[in-house]
């Protein structure tokens, strides 16, 4: 009789249907409508799904939300996962406020990932992401016709020098005041996005990535001078606007083509329909290059249940849920998996080139907590050379600000072989 009794009360007790799921603390930055409502929709259907985790997301202001990360570092109150844009990775790995994912997430959920999709540091992952956007040269096919001039491809993109001499000969038409629109009106690390590629394009790049400590002969080497004189000289030549009025001169018709991000896919698209024509960045010489990686997800090194953030990424990273949240948002996914899933990203689909860009040109921006650093020098060179200085002169400035701040935090936890040979 009393062993009848028992038995229900303890297969009560022994049920976890009847145990609580564990809170996993999610922060991230407020950003657009549709990213938000798909990132809610992304964490209801995780918490449906099982019943051991519940994610709770805290919505901080992106305007303080780096800020807001530090100051609860110092503090000891960091959630499990976060939201972090990727260049600001290695300062907060270097820092020790986040982990390392590669042991936490199975490698067949991030071997199939696209640049775009991870943040690293010392070789080892750290954060990883969804979406990424592209850059790319805009133009309507009509007007490139009635100018004589080619739409570019991925088998064949414009050369810097053709580019150059589209631009001029456009120009001497006297169809376009400026014929290309840079996004001039951006500022920050736009220009690092948007320009250091060309680096890489050449041969050239911000940092020795290979030990991520010479900038020397490496940004004011001859090679990234050179693609700092072609830029200087696109305003020179009067070919771009230096300091234009708005950032409509594309979409207005005041310019022939512009070099800007697929953030505006959908809104041109909509208002040239099959006249638009996306086409790669200029090659410099060693192929296009462009940006990769934006928001990821990271975990804190304070979290008490790994396990738990783990799932949530697993979830974020599976094909069906970064189709989905492509679909609401138009940005682009970073597996061929979720692409195929997708009706503008799958092979055929009308958005198809900007996944094309993202799989062949997309290079992450240096690996390295200097990189804030090092995005401030290259800004402030580039803005200088526009402006009309001497682009050895601004290189060799930007250089010797960079090293300082190396030099200044210790190498950034980078050692030099040489170094390492003596010990």
């Amino acid at each position: 009789m009393m062993k009848r009794a028992l038995l229900p009360v303890l297969a009560m007790v022994a049920s976890p249907a009847l145990a609580a799921p564990i809170d996993i603390t999610v922060w991230r930055h407020d950003t657009g409508d549709a990213e938000m409502v798909a990132s809610r929709n992304m964490v209801d259907r995780f918490n449906r799904a099982q019943d051991k985790w519940k994610v709770v997301v805290e919505t901080i202001p992106q305007g303080t939300y780096t800020e807001s990360i530090t100051a609860a570092s110092l503090v000891g109150h960091l959630p499990c996962v976060m939201a972090i844009d990727q260049p600001a990775v290695p300062n907060f790995a270097w820092a020790g406020t986040i982990r390392p994912l590669d042991r936490l997430l199975p490698a067949a959920v991030v071997q199939p990932l696209l640049p775009g999709g991870r943040g690293t540091y010392r070789g080892r992952l750290y954060s990883v992401g969804q979406f990424d956007v592209v850059l790319a040269l805009f133009a309507r096919r009509s007007r490139l016709a009635a100018e004589g001039i080619r739409v570019a491809t991925i088998e064949q993109p414009y050369s810097a020098r053709e580019l150059y001499d589209i631009l001029l000969k456009v120009k001497r038409s006297g169809h376009y005041r400026y014929p290309l629109d840079l996004n001039g009106k951006s500022t920050g690390e736009w220009f690092s996005y948007a320009f250091s590629p060309w680096l890489e394009s050449a041969g050239a790049d911000l940092i020795d990535r290979g030990n991520y400590l010479r900038v020397d002969g490496v940004l004011n080497g001859d090679a990234a001078v050179g693609v700092a004189r072609y830029y200087g000289r696109l305003f020179r030549d009067r070919l771009a606007e230096r300091n234009p009025a708005d950032d409509k001169s594309f979409e207005q018709g005041r310019s022939l083509l512009q070099y800007t991000g697929s953030w505006k896919a959908r809104d041109y698209s909509e208002r040239f329909g099959d006249d638009l024509v996306v086409m790669p960045p200029p090659d410099f010489g060693h192929g296009p290059r462009i940006g990769a990686a934006s928001w990821q997800w990271a975990v804190s090194s304070s979290c008490p249940y790994p396990a738990g953030a783990a799932a949530f990424l697993e979830h974020v990273l599976s094909a069906p849920e970064m189709a989905e949240f492509s679909h609401m948002t138009g940005l682009v996914p970073v597996t061929a998996d979720a692409a195929a899933l997708t009706t503008h990203y799958r092979p055929g689909g009308a958005w198809r080139i900007y996944f094309d860009f993202a799989a062949r040109y997309a290079r992450p921006r240096p690996a390295t907590p200097g990189y804030p650093a090092i995005s401030a020098a290259f800004e402030k060179a580039m803005a200088d050379v526009r402006a009309g200085k001497d682009a050895a002169e601004a290189m060799d400035e930007a250089v010797e600000t960079i090293e300082h701040d190396i030099a200044r935090n210790g190498g950034y936890g980078f050692i030099r072989r040489e170094a390492v040979a003596r010990q």
